[in-house]
């Protein structure tokens, strides 16, 4: 079972949310497992957004933290909304996900009213909102897993991240990934660490590429002053880095671990121009 950091029943979604936009104002009325608000960092207008635990959540699988119909609907709407509300100005506002999202909510109820649809609104909106010239920065504060990333923070123009063990990006959890190999965890950690992708830890997913930044942080959940306007200042960079480099995701092909990829892109390119 995915259980979050805690300090005083709070996920490190929650403390980061605070932390950064504690002092944004708060939208209401959403469902209270999605935090959203609005403010400025350092002059830059920014409307952040977390996914947290909510233990009287409506659906039982989803009151950890998990991307589940609610969250991703109303992720969706959120982005959707900052999105029209900005149509037409001349400086976009940046959209921060601030990530901790152990899982997408794995449910009989959940399949059958359409979590993919739900999701799929919610990555469907960040990316809308990317291409309509929103910064869109990821920080990953805790785990990044499963449908839950592709859905809240994936589709960012640039991903930082907290250098810390407790910091994972993975497709599935370890014991699903053990089940679905064949293996015991204790070999699944084994396999991953010779192939990059395979891995949960923060060091190995930098090599990949698709980071932007790692920051520093002794506790995140006690984080110093220092390090929490560490964290600001990497998000005012990214923001800077976005909007000098477009709505593109091109910058996470750079890494020689994605060398194939990017030969396999070339070769389709040549291919298609003949």
């Amino acid at each position: 079972m995915n259980t979050p950091d805690k300090t005083n029943g709070a996920s490190r979604g929650d403390i980061w949310f605070d932390l950064l936009a504690g002092d944004f104002v708060q939208r209401t009325g959403q469902c209270p497992s999605v935090r959203v608000a609005d403010g400025t960092l350092h002059g830059e207008p920014v409307r952040a957004i977390a996914v947290v635990p909510d233990p009287g959540n409506h659906y039982p699988r989803a009151v950890r933290g998990e991307v589940g119909l609610l969250e991703g609907w109303t992720l969706g709407k959120t982005v959707a909304e900052a999105v029209e509300q900005d149509r037409g100005k001349s400086v976009k506002r940046t959209i921060l996900a601030i990530i901790d999202v152990p899982s997408q909510a794995y449910g009989r109820r959940e399949e059958a009213f359409g979590i993919h649809l739900a999701l799929a609104a919610a990555a469907g909106a960040y990316a809308t909102a990317r291409l309509a010239g929103h910064p869109v920065i990821g920080l990953i504060v805790g785990k990044a897993m499963s449908g839950a990333f592709l859905a809240h923070g994936y589709q960012a123009n640039r991903l930082i991240a907290i250098n810390d063990r407790g910091v994972m990006i993975h497709a599935m959890g370890k014991a699903s990934a053990a089940r679905i190999t064949l293996r015991t965890v204790e070999e699944l950690e084994k396999l991953a660490s010779t192939i990059p992708p395979m891995a949960y830890d923060i060091a190995n997913y930098k090599t990949l590429g698709l980071l932007e930044d790692l920051i520093d942080v002794a506790d995140p959940v006690h984080p110093t002053a220092v390090e929490v306007e560490n964290a600001r200042n990497a998000v005012l960079r990214a923001i800077e880095s976005t909007r000098a480099g477009g709505v593109t995701l091109s910058n996470r092909l750079g890494s020689p671990n994605r060398a194939s990829t990017s030969l396999v892109r070339e070769r389709m390119r040549e291919q298609w121009r003949e």
